[in-house]
């Protein structure tokens, strides 16, 4: 049998021409647990109800065991889906909650028979009462409440309530099971408690479990896979020992835990620099003198003596907490930029102590930049007025009306305004990264160009911004004929 249930291919959703969902192929394996993880926004979740068949995809193709059921209503699918606020029918107690769906569902009557036609048809028929209690009852022990049959879910507590909204889900038998963030409106210990429950429920049962989270220890504790998701795309799929050694973007590193997240250059095979010092480390296969970015897990700096000729790098103490099990160290490099590291060891510093550090090769985990340069098509729209993103921006460029250009601009010459009213243009911060010296945000105009901008200030997730540039810092080539896609 093959070990592909759910295959995702080449799926978009977009709702009122907004792209939620991009391009997505995905294969789930039988007997797997799936969690797809990330930010509010990222797609996950009508990534769920797609396949549970409460979305329909805008183009692609859902395959369940090979078959096609990319338009299949959801009460054809074999799988059941458990929502974060329960769903369940006040009126009914526990039982008939439970039993709800059982009541509806018709299972073949004996063997097939031949009609008056010489056709071959099976015969369906409703549960009996007698196997609709067992089903129940065995689905409520499952979850540890055998008790409770006869209660009414008003009277329930919210890890109960989740516990009769699994029981309803899994008592249907199905291949599938899509969990969309279940334990959401539960309490810190209840969750961790559910958490080990769900992992001994997948175990027993064997089913496939589809979870969705924004929580990274929840898919670090439960998952065999996680696919990180950002923006409607898929960032990187694997285990969670993968995902959290070896992100595969600075985003996965940022969002998986705690990171430093740094620039560098690699200078050649097995040798990084950052902020003018050189490091060892196991990465090969870039180009000499390319621009990288550098992941450094907390865990994996050591705190040594000045004087220790492991010290790669000098550093002053920022701030020393107790964390029970380990010191949490904010410390600033020395170097042609200052860095300020988050550092997780067992020895105990003080504000104001000069340090030294030290990071074995294989902890520098280097990854390409996901892009060098804003690059944005635009048209002359007169003499030194350039304009792109629905804006008109001053520039430095005698090309006449109406030329087809290309504008370039760094991340550090893009100004960010409090006041959108402030900018050329408006625009929405999704995503903020702090590189040790500076923030570095990706800001999403209206016209859904990305930009990426380097500032010295935090912004917020879903704040709006303006957006200004000197005309200066514009490059504006035009574009030939023969580059016009």
């Amino acid at each position: 049998m093959d070990d592909k249930i759910i295959e995702i291919r080449n799926v978009n959703k977009s709702y009122s021409d907004k792209p939620v969902v991009k391009n997505l192929s995905l294969t789930i394996k039988r007997g797997e647990f799936v969690t797809l993880l990330g930010p509010s926004g990222c797609g996950k979740t009508t990534t769920l109800r797609m396949i549970a068949g409460f979305e329909q995809p805008t183009s692609g193709t859902i395959l369940f065991n090979g078959a096609d059921i990319t338009t299949l209503p959801p009460h054809k699918r074999n799988i059941n889906t458990v929502f974060q606020r329960y769903a369940l029918f006040p009126h009914l107690n526990v039982f008939n909650n439970i039993a709800f769906g059982l009541k509806m569902k018709l299972i073949p009557d004996g063997e097939p028979v031949t009609d008056k036609k010489g056709n071959r048809v099976q015969k369906m028929r409703h549960l009996t009462k007698v196997e609709i209690s067992d089903k129940v009852n065995n689905a409520l022990r499952m979850v540890d409440l055998e008790d409770y049959g006869h209660r009414s879910v008003n009277s329930l507590s919210g890890g109960q309530m989740q516990r009769v909204a699994i029981a309803r889900a899994l008592v249907n038998e199905p291949q599938v099971l899509l969990l969309d963030e279940p334990l959401g409106a539960l309490d810190l210990k209840m969750r961790k408690d559910m958490q080990l429950e769900l992992m001994q429920m997948h175990k027993q049962l064997g089913i496939t479990f589809v979870y969705v989270t924004h929580d990274q220890e929840e898919a670090l504790t439960m998952s065999d896979t996680i696919v990180v998701m950002k923006d409607g795309e898929i960032q990187q799929i694997g285990t969670p020992t993968k995902v959290y050694d070896e992100p595969a973007n600075a985003f996965v590193a940022d969002f998986i835990g705690e990171s430093n997240i740094l620039s560098g250059t690699m200078v050649k095979d097995f040798c990084v620099d950052i902020s003018g010092h050189k490091f060892e480390c196991v990465d090969s296969g870039f180009k000499h003198d390319e621009p990288i970015d550098v992941i450094i897990r907390p865990e994996d700096i050591h705190i040594v003596s000045l004087t220790d000729k492991q010290c790669l790098v000098e550093a002053d103490v920022l701030t020393c907490v107790f964390k029970g099990d380990h010191y949490q160290v904010t410390a600033l490099t020395y170097g042609e930029e200052r860095n300020e590291l988050i550092i997780h060891d067992n020895v105990e510093v003080n504000a104001g102590d000069k340090i030294g550090l030290y990071i074995k090769p294989f902890d520098f985990h280097i990854m390409h930049k996901s892009r060098l340069i804003n690059t944005i098509d635009g048209e002359m729209y007169e003499e030194n007025v350039v304009e792109f993103c629905d804006g008109r921006f001053e520039c430095v460029s005698n090309l006449p009306e109406g030329t087809k250009v290309r504008v370039s601009v760094d991340f550090d010459d893009v100004e960010l305004t409090d006041d959108e009213e402030d900018g050329i243009i408006g625009a929405t911060i999704i995503s903020t990264i702090y590189k040790g010296s500076y923030w570095q945000c990706i800001v999403r105009t209206d016209t859904y160009y990305d930009f990426f901008v380097d500032s010295d200030y935090e912004w917020s997730i879903n704040d709006r911004v303006g957006i200004k540039i000197a005309p200066d810092k514009l490059i504006v080539e035009e574009v030939k004929d023969e580059e016009e896609v």
